[in-house]
């Protein structure tokens, strides 16, 4: 009875993990927001508001990364920081690899669709995110960039 238990649990615990392949990549084009962050010990951070979003461009393999604000109009405020970004796989999983000209990490995609995005750090902090639409409260039935 206890293999019976263990295998199901096993079993559960791999179908609930989304092996992202290459086709995939392609999704995180555009812009993030992030709902919450999932610590290692357990403890969780929300966010109810966010004043920047994450824009991610991917070409093959290779990209970047930026902040960007979101406007009332529906419009982004940029700046010339960003972070270049390299899509590897290693044993099946898939990581964002960045580079800046301080620094070099890599996160690992847990999971990813049109709508959702899950990164986990070096130290097992899991970043949830949502897909981010323009923001519009001005209604002036112009369209947003």
């Amino acid at each position: 009875m206890k293999k019976t238990i263990a295998i199901a649990f096993l079993f559960v615990l791999t179908a609930c993990h989304q092996k992202v392949t290459t086709q995939d990549i392609f999704k995180l084009n555009g812009y993030w927001e992030i709902e919450k962050v999932t610590f290692f010990d357990g403890a969780k951070k929300e966010y109810k508001y966010n004043e920047s979003f994450d824009y991610f461009q991917i070409k093959g393999n290779k990209g970047f990364r930026k902040k960007v604000m979101p406007q009332l109009d529906g419009r982004f405020l940029v700046n010339n920081q960003f972070e270049k970004i390299e899509i590897t796989f290693e044993k099946g999983i898939a990581y964002i690899n960045y580079k800046t000209p301080y620094a070099k990490w890599k996160e690992e995609i847990e999971t990813i669709s049109n709508e959702k995005l899950v990164l986990i750090n070096a130290a097992k902090a899991e970043y949830h995110y949502k897909k981010a639409a323009p923001i519009n409260i001005l209604e002036d039935g112009k369209t947003t960039k």
